[in-house]
């Protein structure tokens, strides 16, 4: 049994308090719906030509929106013509959007297209504003409020029309072999020579031999494998619902619901990648706009650096801390961004004071590790917007013995002792200039002393090493001369062994 399955967005009224809620509304099946994005604007209801079959001029009205005002958003009933009839009228009329109000209460259908007819056909291909249908309920409601002289303020929502779970969006384009088939076929053709260069940059990457594989024989007498999942993905399953009207574009596996134009379809298209895994093609202006343009998205920004939070996505913009030259930035992304890190003081100097005068230079960071501006010695502040010099010699914190004359420098301080003494910064004193050379004398003489004992010794342990060898040696040919004669000796005559004969 065929299921067909109408593709919603989200509606919210978000003005007067009393309606405001969210609600759910058909895609109109042509026009430009604004797929990954959003529309705010005020919904009138016309006094005349209350659904739209007349154009609008008729009657003196104007859907325009005033300079610097949210867009109007047209709300008409439904009946007596063409659902796309009454979108191209309040299009003409300046209207930014339009909700039709179903005049019975049913379940919420997809508004198609009419038989296509050459008068259908000039206005249905030149309508550019999304349009969606709501229940007779929700439209009396909004009827209700604006008669009442309230100001009914909508958000049209189209980011969850379609799945965005990763960073693949898997797309089919199914069509009616028959490419003279009308206006609809028409428009297909064109739409495919218009998309083939924005296809193939968004299937950039795969292996032609893997789908070649995939594909098969197309001329073989046998069953294609692909062609029978085809034809079986055509009846819905899940959350899809059936393939019923064509030409029509499956993106996610949800329908696609407007105008095939490529602006249009690469819009429903990038909507399907997971915010912030886009590829290039989906940021590029004539498809979005890019929101980090305007006052930085909110998000934080270095000026100094040229550092920005916001990253510019399909659906709108992220703040999120960036990573520069291998060093991270932590924060909320909105109104701090601190590096962290090893190197993070070679960028800006990590946000923490610094300067140089006179060929010295000082900061504040640290390459420790710890996100944190800290004085320099010699310095005292924040750490982040300054840091004074500290004056040593008025504070007393250095050069305070009785001989010490102190001059602060900037950082640092000088001390000079009087006479001949000579000033020792670790110990803060001063010491006598003959004294200092008397004891590096005595030193002097004392590693003189020191080597010589050493050499000394090393002397006399050769000697004995070489005495003990020399004596050993000569005892053991002694008592080897006993038992066997030596090359330099005579043969001696053993008398025991002759009286015992």
């Amino acid at each position: 049994m065929a299921r067909f399955v109408v593709e919603k967005n989200s509606l919210t009224v978000t003005s007067p308090d009393k309606i405001k809620g969210t609600h759910d509304s058909a895609i109109g099946n042509f026009g430009i719906p604004q797929y990954g994005g959003s529309m705010a604007g005020n919904v009138v209801y016309p006094k005349d030509n209350q659904k739209g079959c007349k154009e609008f001029d008729e009657f003196g009205i104007s859907f325009k929106s005033k300079p610097g005002a949210l867009p109007t958003i047209v709300l008409l009933d439904r009946g007596n013509c063409f659902f796309a009839l009454k979108v191209w009228n309040a299009q003409k009329a300046g209207a930014s959007a339009v909700l039709v109000a179903d005049d019975i209460e049913e379940k919420l259908i997809t508004m198609d297209t009419p038989e296509e007819d050459g008068s259908s056909a000039k206005y249905i291909e030149n309508i550019t504003i999304p349009s969606a249908l709501i229940e007779k309920s929700f439209g009396e409601k909004l009827k209700n409020a604006i008669s009442g002289g309230e100001m009914v303020n909508v958000n049209l929502d189209w980011r969850e029309a379609v799945p965005h779970p990763d960073d693949r969006v898997e797309y089919e384009l199914w069509t009616n072999s028959n490419d003279e088939c009308g206006v609809k076929c028409d428009m297909l053709m064109e739409f495919v020579k218009d998309f083939k260069g924005a296809a193939q940059i968004l299937e950039k990457g795969l292996d032609i031999k893997k789908i070649e594989r995939c594909m098969g024989d197309p001329d073989a007498d046998s069953e294609n494998p692909v062609l029978k999942e085809e034809q079986d993905a055509q009846v819905g399953k899940g959350s899809r619902g059936d393939v019923t009207i064509l030409p029509t574009l499956v993106v996610n596996n949800r329908q696609y619901r407007g105008k095939l134009e490529k602006g249009a379809v690469m819009k429903a298209i990038c909507s399907g990648f997971e915010e912030t895994t886009e590829p290039a093609v989906c940021l590029s202006s004539d498809v979005e706009t890019n929101e980090c343009l305007e006052n930085n998205g909110g998000c934080w920004r270095d000026k100094t650096a040229n550092i920005t939070a916001c990253k510019d996505t399909f659906r709108g913009r992220v703040c999120e801390c960036p990573l520069v030259d291998g060093v991270q930035f932590k924060g909320d992304g909105y109104t701090t961004c601190e590096a962290s890190g090893p190197g993070r003081c070679k960028i800006n100097n990590g946000g923490c004071w610094h300067e140089a005068r006179n060929g010295h230079a000082f900061s504040a960071c640290s390459d420790n590790g710890e996100v944190k501006c800290q004085c320099p010695a010699g310095f005292k502040g924040d750490g982040v917007k300054n840091c004074e010099d500290i004056d040593e010699c008025k504070e007393k914190k250095a050069c305070q013995c009785p001989e010490c004359s102190c001059k602060n420098t900037w950082g640092s301080y000088d001390c000079s002792c009087s006479g001949d003494l000579l000033y020792i910064r670790d110990h803060d004193t001063c010491i006598s200039k003959t004294a200092s050379q008397e004891g590096r004398s005595a030193w002097a003489a004392f590693w003189v002393i020191l080597v010589g004992l050493v050499v000394a010794a090393a002397g006399a342990y050769l000697v004995y090493k070489y005495r003990i060898r020399s004596y050993m040696d000569s005892e053991i040919r002694a008592i080897m001369a006993q038992y066997m004669p030596l090359d330099s000796q005579a043969e001696v005559v053993n008398h025991v062994n002759d009286e015992r004969a």
